[in-house]
């Protein structure tokens, strides 16, 4: 049984930082590229669907490594285990912090009543992204080392 929460937990928080990484790297790029108007809607349903699912995802990660360094405290790796946990919850304080306030107001823009500065705040909040994404690597790479 302990092993296969290390393996569920390892995957979900691996799928979690592939779709954070695709957002920073791939669909960025993309809504960026379209014009103005539709690369500024393509961002707000962005933020709209993903601030629905993702909050789910980070709590859900953070209590399965929860549980993995509880049930496996006397096992190799628990220590790798609970820096990982930190560095989840530390995401997760980023996002509250930083990030959600941003995509908060993001995800209402239309182009009727997006701020003049809006370009810049999508930028601010991808800067944020950058470092999150680099946070949940560690976490992702600390349990995969954990489990070898």
């Amino acid at each position: 049984m302990f092993n296969a929460l290390e393996v569920v937990t390892i995957v979900v928080v691996g799928v979690m930082v592939g779709v954070e990484f695709a957002v920073a790297f791939v669909m960025n790029p993309i809504f960026n590229a379209l014009p103005e108007d539709s690369g500024q809607l393509a961002h707000a349903h962005g933020g709209r669907m993903l601030g629905a699912v993702m909050p789910v995802w980070y709590i859900g990660s953070v209590v399965l490594v929860a549980a993995w360094a509880v049930t496996g405290w006397h096992h190799h790796g628990a220590g790798l285990v609970v820096t990982a946990g930190a560095l989840l919850i530390l995401s997760v304080i980023m996002s509250i912090l930083l990030l959600v306030p941003i995509n908060n107001q993001g995800k209402t823009w239309t182009p009727e009543n997006r701020p003049d500065d809006w370009k810049e705040q999508l930028n601010r909040w991808l800067r944020f992204h950058y470092v999150r994404v680099a946070v949940i690597i560690a976490a992702f790479t600390l349990l995969a080392t954990a489990r070898s």
